[in-house]
């Protein structure tokens, strides 16, 4: 469990960072985002989470970082 709470600290701090640094860029891109199509949005956000799940891999089990 302290992990998973190490890990949710980290990623806030990592989606904060963009607001906190740029603020009036970041608005731009969330006008444009809602411009974007769902479908565009899905599959951003699948490419993502695959890509979140293929970093868990190469931490964990591929032994890589060993």
């Amino acid at each position: 469990m302290k992990l998973f709470i190490l890990v949710m600290g980290m990623v806030m701090v990592v989606e904060g960072l963009p607001y906190f640094a740029f603020p009036e860029r970041m608005k731009q891109v969330l006008a444009e985002i809602q411009k974007m199509a769902p479908e565009r949005l899905r599959i951003f956000g699948l490419i993502s989470m695959l890509a979140g799940v293929f970093l868990c891999y190469l931490a964990q089990g591929s032994g890589l970082f060993r």
